[in-house]
């Protein structure tokens, strides 16, 4: 069975993607295409925007999330310092949608959907593919700005 949208899903699908800078926007919706495209791929799940613009309240929640909230650790960036706090924002979270309505952060659709993204964008970093702190459901363009390590 192929996972399928509702309307509510669709827009809020919608929504987030306005909220990305053109280049990483452009580069989801053309990995989108190509996963929608590829019958065993469709199959597997349908890749879904979780976040994208992050209120800095809201990735200070994250970031106390293994820290005093239960839960693991889901984010090194306290409120202010993650590039998911800018508008338009160079960063996005992706999860998969299943058929049967779960949702599901799988490490190898992850992976291949990674493939697609960095093909679409050669600016297109996957956080699986950094070092230390393996972030696979986040996906980011480089921007050159605030310095450091370029991880939101």
């Amino acid at each position: 069975m192929i996972p399928v949208l509702s309307a509510a899903q669709e827009q809020r699908q919608t929504v987030r993607l306005r909220q990305a800078v053109p280049s990483l926007a452009g580069a989801y919706s053309q990995a989108l295409r190509r996963w929608l495209g590829d019958p065993v791929l469709r199959l597997a799940g349908r890749p879904i925007i979780t976040e994208c613009y992050r209120s800095p309240e809201r990735q200070e929640e994250l970031y106390r999330q293994g820290r005093g909230r239960p839960g693991p650790i889901v984010t090194y960036k306290r409120g202010g310092e993650s590039k998911h706090n800018y508008s338009p924002t160079p960063a996005l979270d992706v999860a998969f949608q299943l058929a049967d309505g779960s949702v599901s952060w799988s490490g190898l659709l992850l992976s291949k959907f990674a493939r697609l993204m960095k093909y679409a964008d050669a600016r297109v970093v996957w956080g699986g593919d950094w070092p230390s702190f393996k972030d696979r459901p986040h996906f980011e363009v480089l921007t050159g700005w605030k310095g450091g390590d370029e991880r939101g």
